[in-house]
This record gives structure tokens, sequence and C-alpha cells, in this order.
């Protein structure tokens, strides 16, 4: 019978403190106090608890590890970062540990970070959403490690490094205004992301600039399957908008096909946009207008930021901001009043043979 892996969770129950304070005096805070201190290390060794990373370096050897607490794998953006920060962290000569968390409780979160804690990791770059008290509390909890965040408040006092969320809505919804539309639908994503709300933000800056009322403002949760729901319930409406403005490019591609199925013309009837610019997004049908934001530059950056940070040669900025770009491809056009104006002009035209016919 295979042996119980012993857990910091165990480490904490026999010395009587909190997972927190295991974790600390492993990660050597100055915040715990000696006898505390002690005490852990008594319980540790009676449990011959010793972690991977930890044991390593205790043999001598000389490691380079950065952590990485990540949101939900399974979503196309934190894999195509993950993917990034991995390939560039190791040309650098460091090795990655990855803790996922598919909550965003703060216990969560606080759990993914104690993981990587643990393995007494150099570094801990985040990409899960936190508001700024979330954040600062992360950052106090990590102590002399250096962290760095992917998805906060671009105005946190933290080191970051960003793509411009809030520029990027801007750029989609001026693409559409100066199209010509003014019934404009808006599809969020989930209140917890900081991205999606800067997003939102920079639609409703240039809307309201344009005194454009949001034709309406839903939330969907980034999956394709969310933005088929609401792209269904968009179409049962009598009257539909003439524009939807996407938050990903996922719940956009859901919109496609819930437009699609409904017989609407894309984008000649509704036009889409999206956000990301994803590989696939490229070939969707019609091939999506999106944002782009670079996940592998973003990956990359992240990477050398904290690597430059923990080697003190080249100190990065406390907060970085990458610049998006809008991709126009084949599901946005210039608004016309399609079938209200068609539907218009076909009445006038019976009435005019009407007219004729009687005075014939």
């Amino acid at each position: 019978m295979s042996q119980k892996l012993t857990t910091l969770n165990d480490v904490a129950a026999l010395a009587g403190v909190s997972y927190q304070t295991v974790s600390r005096v492993i990660n050597n805070s100055s915040a715990v106090a000696e006898k505390t201190r002690l005490n852990v290390f008594s319980a540790m060794e009676t449990l011959n608890y010793i972690p991977n990373q930890v044991a390593q370096k205790l043999a001598g050897k000389q490691i380079y590890t950065l952590g990485l607490a990540t949101t939900d794998l399974a979503l196309h953006a934190p894999s195509k970062i993950a993917s990034a920060i991995k390939k560039q962290a190791n040309e650098l000569g460091y090795s990655v540990v990855i803790s996922m968390t598919q909550e965003l409780e703060a216990a969560a979160v606080k759990k993914a970070v104690n993981e990587l804690l643990a393995q007494r990791v150099d570094g801990i770059i985040i990409n899960i959403p936190l508001n700024n008290e979330q954040a600062i509390e992360i950052n106090e909890l990590c102590c002399n490690t250096f962290v760095v965040f992917l998805d906060i408040d671009p105005v946190s006092p933290l080191r970051s490094i960003m793509t411009n969320s809030f520029e990027g809505g801007v750029q989609g919804a001026r693409h559409l205004v100066e199209l010509g539309h003014k019934s404009i639908a808006l599809i969020q994503g989930p209140e917890s992301s900081i991205s999606s709300q800067l997003r939102l933000q920079g639609w409703m800056k240039v809307l309201n600039a344009e005194d454009i009322q949001p034709f309406s403002l839903l939330r969907g949760d980034w999956s394709a399957e969310s933005g088929y729901q609401l792209g269904c319930r968009l179409v049962a409406y009598p009257k539909k908008p003439s524009a939807i403005l996407v938050a990903n490019d996922q719940m956009a591609l859901g919109v496609l096909r819930a437009l699609h199925e409904s017989g609407i013309d894309v984008p000649n009837q509704i036009s889409v946009i999206g956000y990301d610019d994803t590989d696939d997004s490229a070939y969707f049908y019609p091939p999506l207008t999106t944002i782009r934001q670079d996940f592998d530059l973003l990956g990359r950056k992240a990477a050398e930021f904290m690597i430059n940070l923990l080697a003190k040669s080249n100190i990065a900025p406390i907060q970085s901001v990458l610049p998006t770009e809008l991709v126009i491809r084949q599901t946005t056009s210039i608004f016309q009043l399609n079938h209200e104006l068609n539907s218009y002009k076909l009445a006038q035209q019976l009435r005019n043979i009407a007219n004729k016919l009687s005075n014939a």
C-alpha cells in the first residue's frame, strides 16, 4: 500500500498553526515568531515533510524556479500565456511550477499561491483577476518573494504587466461608431475580471461621447456556450441591434452561431466584434473582426519582467502596459437600414402602384 503524502495542512495541524503560517516559515518570512518557527520545523521533522524544491536546495543544487498561479488552463488566454511564460523562462534558465485554480474566491487564490511558496520558488507570476485589496493581501502573503500580477487594476501600486484592455475597448466601439452604428449590444465577461471591466469602460467612453445608449448589456463567462445563449437572447427581441461588441473571441463564436441559426446575415444585418484575436478567429465564419492582444508577448514579457527583478540587473518599471490593435475582417460593415428600410420602400412602392391603378 502506498504511503499517504504529507501536506502543509498536516504540518499545520501538528504544529497547531495555520496553513499560511507554515507557508511563511518555509518561505523564511520575518513575520513569524522564532518560537512558532521552531515549532513548525519540529512538526516538519516529525512528519518527514520536506518540499521537493527545498530538498534539492538543501542538497546544494542551484535551482532557478518561477511560480505561476493561474486560472483554468482549459481557457484559451490563460493557456497561451502560461505556455509563453514557460517557454521564455526555460530559455533564460528558469523552470516553471504552475498552480491552477478554477475558483476565484480569496481562499482558493491563497491556496494556489501557498502551493508555490511551499516549493520555494524564486518569484511568482499571478494570472488571476484580483481587486486591489485582494492583490495587496496576496503580495503581503508572499513577503520577500517577488510577485508580478497580470490581471489587476492598472492604478494599483503593485508590480504588473498587462495589455491595455481599456484602449482595446475604445478601439472596438470606435470602429462601430465610425461605421454608423448606433444600436449596439454589449456582451462583457465575468464581473470578477478586471480586464472585462476595463473593456466595458472603454466601450462606454466612446458610446457616451456619441450620446449612444447601449441596446443591452449582458454578461457571459468567456465560453462560446455563454456567447451562444446570449446571442439567442438578443435575436429573440422584436427589435434587434445593428451591432454587438463581445468581450472575447470565444463568446463571439457562440454569438455568430446564434445569429446564423436565426438566419441573420453577418455583417449586413448585424456586425460583430470580438476581443483577443485568437489563432482561430481568422477562420470563423465569417472571419472575425476583433481586438488583438498578444498573449505570447504578454507571457514572454512577464517572464522577462520577473527574471530582471530577480537578477536586479535591469529593474523593470512598476507597471508595464502592452498595446492592442484593431483587426478588421468580415464581421463588420457600414450600417444600413437593411430590412426596415426595405420594408418601408416596399410599402411606399405598393402605395404608388395602388395610386396609379386608382387613377387609371
